[in-house]
């Protein structure tokens, strides 16, 4: 078989040619151009960054992506789904809101932002794929309305992937409440007691009767619970929380089905950076400094492909001196494993290679 064509460039920058320059070469040498984007919606799935992070993808990088699409005639928007988690971007108002103070709002990107899942991170569609672990992957509605999906990653750290690129901005990224809760859990959320007011609004929303009250204080019947996540939305006292108990395992495998799901039967091209790559997530509302020095920028027909270039890459660099790698005592020859002892980041692309989302052995091409 064929390896898979991984597209690279050095972040040096001279007089005349700038990054984005660099970025948007980058991505029509890599075959973009070959996308038919003529009258299509084009999603560009991102991470906006939670407030507080700095180490997100500046919208530059979104707008010379966005620009380029344009140029092909494609209709282009910026989107992502709203968080599990409580934060700033846990329901469409203010991730809206984070994503509009973070820079990504249509002066400084030439698009506009639209939050996939919808208000309360209900609005989704059903992807039927039958997988090993997922057999309805539960997808937030705007990106499956898109004709082309274009991942924009930023490649760093991850608590529970080990590493977040293509495949994690994919799969858990384009998950709905619902979604995100299948692939982190069961799918079976718990109140916590002392954040319960009692105002009854996770009982109206839920469709199976799971939710009752006693005392004043919700509780859930894991029998009738089905996962879907809504109460997880409309609790705005942070009182309904995700069961986050299931294998690493699992949840990579998940969130590999997930990607699939968001892929199948539509054109797909990737773009990430190895920059700023920071320990944890950009969901994290700071950042520790970065593990190793920036590398490079890659783009890829193939998400396997490039999450392996990525990885492979990154662990050839020198880690940083007094980065978090240092404060671990772990020795794993692996800067991520070495940093998320507990994860499989490997298990994700090998179970996304096997069920045909793309290719671990690539072709590396710098341009």
């Amino acid at each position: 078989m064929e390896k898979s064509k991984v597209y690279f460039t050095n972040l040096r920058a001279k007089p005349g040619e700038n990054l984005l320059q660099k970025l948007e070469k980058l991505i029509r040498k890599s075959g973009i151009e070959e996308i038919d984007f003529n009258k299509k919606f084009a999603a560009i799935k991102i991470h906006f960054g939670e407030p507080g992070n700095l180490a997100y993808l500046r919208p530059n990088y979104a707008k010379t992506v966005a620009d380029v699409i344009k140029s092909l005639g494609g209709k282009v928007f910026l989107t992502d789904c709203n968080t599990l988690y409580v934060g700033r971007r846990k329901d469409g108002i203010e991730h809206m809101e984070a994503a509009y103070e973070n820079g990504y709002n249509p002066f400084t990107t030439g698009c506009h932002v639209v939050i996939a899942d919808g208000i309360k991170g209900t609005n989704e569609t059903i992807v039927p794929i039958n997988g090993e672990y997922v057999k309805n992957a539960k997808i937030g509605a705007a990106v499956m309305d898109a004709d082309i999906i274009i991942s924009l990653s930023h490649f760093k750290g991850h608590e529970q992937a080990g590493f977040g690129g293509a495949i994690k901005n994919l799969g858990m990224g384009c998950g709905s409440r619902a979604g995100k809760m299948e692939m982190h859990s069961d799918g079976k959320p718990f109140i916590a007691a002392k954040r319960c007011v009692g105002c009854g609004k996770c009982a109206k929303i839920c469709s199976h009767d799971a939710i009752i009250f006693t005392e004043k204080k919700a509780s859930i019947n894991l029998d009738k619970c089905v996962g879907c996540g809504r109460c997880i939305g409309v609790c705005a006292f942070d009182a309904v929380k995700p069961d986050y108990k299931v294998s690493m395992d699992s949840f990579n495998c998940k969130m590999a089905e997930y990607a699939y799901a968001v892929v199948k039967d539509r054109p797909h091209f990737h773009i990430s950076l190895l920059i700023d790559v920071s320990p944890f997530c950009d969901c994290h509302a700071e950042n520790d400094m970065p593990l190793i020095p920036d590398v490079s920028m890659f783009a890829s027909f193939d998400p396997v492909a490039i999450d392996m270039a990525c990885a492979d890459m990154a662990n050839k660099q020198p880690i940083i001196h007094g980065c978090a790698i240092e404060d671990c005592g772990h020795d794993h020859n692996d800067h991520f494993e070495h940093m998320h002892p507990t994860t499989n980041w490997r298990g994700c692309l090998e179970h996304a290679q096997k069920i045909g989302v793309g290719s671990m052995d690539y072709e590396l091409i710098e341009i």
